[in-house]
């Protein structure tokens, strides 16, 4: 066991670049048990993220929706729903989480609720299908997305008090590298075996592999050593959203931050107008692996590079993130314009590809920004009010894909970048976050 525990910490300290300053936000019971518990949450990390491409609302189910013969206009719900699901209801949650000295355990019953949810959708997708399977799919995605922002006001909480901070970034990204990893193998296999056939099983298959990783992921969650914090200060549902207004109508620090986010949703958004070219050419499973290996290998390249540079400036992050989302969605538009209909598997990819690495760096910014800058009182009050005016936009955002009949698909490109690019310089005027907890302190 000391072997064990020295060579876990000896990785910890590699990986981290461990400092003199390593613990001086935790208590020094939590700084001992840092080194187990990174562990533990970058390997729940990397199988939710597997998780995540296995069943993805952007790539993975809108092919299974028309699989099953679902209408097509239930594809362009997925990604709101899904994020805008896991949003909303988080200003609700966080006075609830407040009152429990442990929070881990919020995540942990999400968690096993989402896998259930994911083995719903099987009967749904092998013997239901058409329209009432497609709408049951979306309920269930919908109640998924509610279990994982309930986990999501409880992760950054928890993350806070067992991880150092300057060693979180890393911790986001190291989850999001593996993850990639894994997810680039299985997306490699389902591009080299997959053929033009499109069978139900095997998305019936897919479903079960991602509900198995979700479970496994939730035990590893379920074992982080988290010590007890405090519990004072709790506000029902009522209190908690007047103080959560207060917050965003007083500080204008954190008021820009919801903005330059929400802005900064072009990135994920964009992504599905780039990907469902490739099935209205007729591509079939190997043309889905080729999006499944695009986008996790951006996770795998670029996420230890934004984990870091998140360490040294999350708003930095945040920004250069959403420049490269509008250069790419700028790339989009011209070689669109150059090739007309002509698109091919490959240069959707490449687009992407490079979308995910940009949304890599929003994603990894705006994470390590709010847990860096929300004053640890208060952290799951503005995590939930971040997130629940985010879902608002998202939710929103619908309307943006309905216009696609009216300016096309290369219009809603075109507004998305515009979005990218407003979030970016709006991001680079953002307080550092020990500015923004000063401000939050003098307003308390």
């Amino acid at each position: 066991m000391g072997k064990h525990s020295e060579t876990l910490e000896k990785a910890y300290e590699i990986l981290t670049i461990d400092d003199d300053r390593a613990c001086q936000d935790i208590p020094d019971s939590a700084c001992r048990e840092a080194p187990g518990n990174f562990f533990l949450n970058a390997g729940n990390g990397a199988l939710t993220k597997l998780a995540e491409q296995i069943a993805s609302p952007s790539l993975v189910l809108p092919w299974l929706l028309a699989g099953i013969g679902a209408p097509s206009s239930l594809s362009g719900f997925l990604v709101p729903l899904s994020r805008s699901g896991s949003l909303l209801p988080q200003l609700l949650v966080s006075s609830r989480i407040r009152k429990y000295a442990r929070r881990k355990y919020f995540w942990v019953i999400s968690g096993y609720i989402q896998a259930l949810t994911l083995l719903l959708m099987i009967p749904l997708t092998l013997f239901v299908g058409g329209l009432w399977g497609g709408i049951g799919i979306l309920m269930l995605l919908a109640v998924f997305s509610i279990a994982s922002g309930v986990a999501s006001v409880s992760y950054k909480d928890v993350m806070a008090k067992t991880i150092p901070k300057g060693k979180r970034g890393t911790l986001l990204s190291i989850r999001a590298t593996v993850g990639g990893a894994l997810a680039l193998g299985a997306g490699t296999w389902l591009m080299l075996t997959g053929g033009e056939e499109e069978p139900l099983l095997f998305y019936g298959a897919l479903l079960a592999v991602a509900a198995l990783l979700w479970f496994f992921a939730t035990t590893l969650f379920s074992m982080i050593r988290e010590f007890p914090g405090a519990t004072d200060g709790g506000r029902n549902a009522i209190e908690e959203a007047r103080k959560g207004w207060t917050i965003l109508t007083e500080q204008a620090g954190f008021r820009n931050f919801v903005i330059a986010r929400s802005l900064l949703l072009g990135v994920p958004l964009v992504i599905p107008f780039y990907s469902l070219f490739a099935r209205d050419l007729g591509a079939g499973l190997s043309g889905l692996g080729l999006f499944v290996m695009a986008n996790s290998l951006a996770m795998v390249l670029s996420s230890y590079f934004w984990g870091r540079l998140a360490d040294r400036s999350s708003k930095h992050a945040m920004a250069f993130g959403g420049v490269i989302g509008a250069v790419t969605a700028v790339m989009a538009l011209i070689l669109g314009g150059m090739v007309g209909l002509d698109y091919t598997s490959w240069w959707l990819a490449a687009i992407i590809f490079i979308t995910g690495f940009a949304q890599a760096g929003t994603r990894l910014g705006r994470k390590t920004y709010l847990v860096d800058a929300a004053p640890k009182e208060e952290r799951p009050l503005y995590v939930a009010v971040s997130n629940t005016m985010t879902g608002i936009i998202f939710l929103t955002s619908s309307i943006i894909g309905l216009l696609a009949g009216l300016i096309g698909v290369q219009g809603v490109i075109f507004v998305f970048m515009l979005m990218m690019v407003s979030g970016s310089w709006l991001a680079l005027r953002l307080p550092v976050p020990e500015a923004m907890v000063a401000e939050a302190a003098k307003k308390s």
